[in-house]
């Protein structure tokens, strides 16, 4: 009887965890992997992901397994900000498996309050070391900002995006039908959300100001799958 080999397991310094079986992620981040990493190398993991995602490479992974694993307790990477669009899920955007990132979804990636103490539990609390605010090409949120949309909660909401309309150069036609002009506002409110974050909480400034942690912005082009980082 010809008897299966057995699985191989092995663990690759420190990207984000990994631990393989057969070829197969099946590994969750450790405290002791996160707390190795430094904050500067979290962000290359995360470009690295953004790299295999563009390329189709994607590692495979058991989710059953990560989540098992995970299980009674999580130590989590990074914390990232991201728009609603079905277009750009962060985790598949970056290519990280369960229990490496925590993931908050907003219309116009729009910074407030409860984002921020989100925020805050995941790096002051958590460990967290990198804050991540995405923001992406064709976004509709943006659109209905430059349109003026007033429809119940959502005017409040687009309140929100409003100073970056303010704060865009731009030459040309400033219109919602202006890809151009578009992309350029969800820029500005990329930057402009990172300064929000960094004055509106003290507690992520001082981590930031103290090297424990990065607060980085990016733009994520619903096209060809890239993210550019800013600021």
């Amino acid at each position: 009887m010809n008897r299966r080999p057995p699985h191989r397991v092995r663990s690759l310094p420190p990207a984000l965890g990994r631990v393989y079986r057969g070829g197969v992620v099946v590994g969750a981040l450790t405290k002791e992997l996160r707390d190795r990493l430094t904050p500067a190398e979290i962000i290359e993991e995360i470009k690295k992901g953004n790299d295999r995602f563009r390329a189709g490479e994607m590692i495979p992974r058991d989710y059953m397994a990560q989540e098992r694993m995970g299980a009674a307790g999580q130590f989590p990477a990074a914390v990232a900000l991201g728009c609603i669009d079905s277009r750009a899920p962060v985790e598949i955007v970056f290519d990280v498996g369960i229990g490496a990132m925590f993931t908050a979804r907003i219309a116009g990636s729009v910074v407030n309050d409860d984002i921020i103490g989100s925020m805050e539990y995941a790096c002051a609390v958590a460990g967290a070391k990198v804050v991540l605010l995405l923001g992406h090409t064709g976004c509709g949120a943006i659109k209905s900002a430059i349109d003026d949309v007033d429809m119940g909660s959502l005017t409040g909401l687009l309140g929100r995006i409003k100073p970056a309309i303010a704060a865009t150069n731009f030459s040309g036609d400033k219109s919602s039908k202006n890809a151009a002009y578009v992309n350029a506002v969800a820029r500005a409110n990329v930057l402009l959300g990172l300064d929000n974050i960094r004055a509106r909480s003290p507690v992520l400034a001082a981590l930031e100001t103290k090297g424990s942690i990065k607060i980085i912005g990016g733009m994520f082009d619903v096209g060809s799958g890239r993210v550019e980082f800013v600021g």
